[in-house]
């Protein structure tokens, strides 16, 4: 059960009542729904106009440039007449979802056996569809806002198999999004990710246990700061912002919708790919069933 239907459930008359009448209190309903009790009262905060704007640019300067970090973004905004501080800088890029891409020095060897689950991408001949999938989520600029976006791409054939928004990153709404591309294209054989929250989860792994609906399925997960490891879908993001978002920013969550849409019909269907022989990423995944 998704977990803003199960905040639903929570009864505060209930709560009002001794426990000798039925009486439950908030604490002992949150337990038995699984709940975080503070969530309950959470009211979030909307985002001031400053945030916004910087937001856009530094989605703008990381997917020009990976590698820059908070110092480096932070001297780009100020180039751009905004004096933050790396303190700012790191909030909205974890807000944002987006980290600096560099490799780490390997000075120290850890047991392979110790990740839950490893990159399994690497050095293998990607040659069929529905060999892997790439999952990932972005950050959505509107106006006013922002929102989420998550979607599953054919690495084989540059194929969207499935997309959606939302104004929140639950791991729930990554688990439907992922069992309906399942339910449309059938199983992969190996499906990959970040290390996010929301792929660490119980409601995304266990999918893939006995039971779930990608049963049999292998889990690749990034290695830590390696963004190019899923490079295929982060392209995608790149292809999604700078040719076609920022050149006509939505104005709310409906009209970004609707402009997602209308860009993957053209990017599945008429977009033709070099990598591809110059043919659709439709008419790849058609001809490879």
């Amino acid at each position: 059960m998704p977990l803003d239907v199960r905040r639903t459930l929570v009864d505060r008359d209930l709560a009002t009542k001794p426990a000798d009448k039925g009486g439950l209190s908030i604490s002992k309903q949150c337990a038995v729904l699984e709940i975080h009790r503070s969530g309950l009262y959470y009211t979030s905060r909307p985002v001031i106009d400053e945030d916004l704007q910087l937001m856009r640019l530094m989605d703008l300067l990381h997917l020009e440039d990976p590698t820059k970090g908070t110092r480096m973004l932070a001297k780009d905004l100020a180039d751009h007449g905004f004096a933050v501080g790396r303190a700012r800088v790191r909030r909205l890029m974890r807000l944002m979802r987006i980290k600096a891409v560099y490799c780490l020095p390997r000075t120290t060897v850890i047991d392979a056996a110790k990740y839950k689950h490893p990159y399994l991408l690497r050095d293998l001949k990607i040659e069929r569809r529905n060999q892997v999938w790439a999952v990932d989520i972005t950050y959505l600029p509107v106006k006013g806002g922002f929102m989420y976006m998550v979607a599953v791409i054919d690495v084989h054939t540059r194929y969207l198999l499935n997309w959606s928004i939302s104004n929140t990153m639950e791991a729930e709404w990554v688990t439907a999004m992922v069992s309906e591309a399942i339910a449309m294209h059938g199983k992969p054989e190996i499906i990959n990710s970040d290390q996010g929250c929301q792929f660490t989860s119980e409601a995304y792994t266990a999918m893939f246990r006995k039971g779930g609906v990608a049963e049999g399925v292998l889990i690749s997960m990034d290695g830590k700061g390696r963004a190019i490891d899923n490079v295929f879908i982060e392209r995608f993001w790149r292809t999604l912002k700078h040719g076609h978002l920022y050149l006509s920013p939505p104005v709310d969550g409906i009209a970004l919708y609707r402009s997602c849409a209308r860009f993957i019909e053209r990017y599945n269907n008429k977009r033709k790919h070099s990598s591809l022989g110059y043919r659709t990423p439709a008419a790849c995944y058609r001809a490879a069933a």
